[in-house]
């Protein structure tokens, strides 16, 4: 379980991998939250928003790593195009649909995300992807 999750833009993986060891506040716009899975997360809502599987996502990489720095912790990657994708062309009820389901897949799990935090998460997290897409960037998230 992470202790910090920024989600943040920036021009290519390269540019992402830099902020590795100190985040990206201070770099790039960036998103801060609390406590969650940000990796299982991701893949979820790619299953929620674009009707992929966990298991073909999970299966083939997703979400990409750009950097990590093992033992300590420090982890970024990338989220996937079709997920970006799914993000900005998503109406405001969209996102508050699959935040509802995505709140309940984790309670059934036994992690408590509040509704309305995870329609933030999400909301937030689109504004953020169509910011990036129409500077012709990315979407990446650094763990620590």
């Amino acid at each position: 379980m992470s202790i910090i999750v920024e989600f943040f833009a920036a021009p290519d993986d390269a540019s992402a991998a830099l902020v590795l060891r100190t985040g990206p506040q201070r770099v790039f716009e960036s998103l801060s939250f609390g406590t969650f899975d940000p990796e299982e997360a991701v893949v979820e809502w790619q299953c929620l928003l674009a009707g992929d599987s966990f298991e073909e996502l999970v299966e083939a990489g997703e979400p990409r790593p750009v950097a990590d720095a093992g033992d300590d912790g420090c982890l970024v990657f990338a989220i996937s195009p079709r997920l970006s994708a799914a993000l900005a062309e998503a109406e405001q009820s969209e996102l508050k649909d699959a935040a509802l389901t995505w709140s309940s897949q984790r309670a059934e799990d036994g992690e408590v995300i509040d509704t309305e935090m995870a329609s933030v998460i999400l909301g937030g997290l689109a504004a953020l992807v169509r910011s990036a897409r129409s500077q012709g960037q990315g979407v990446y998230c650094w763990v620590a």
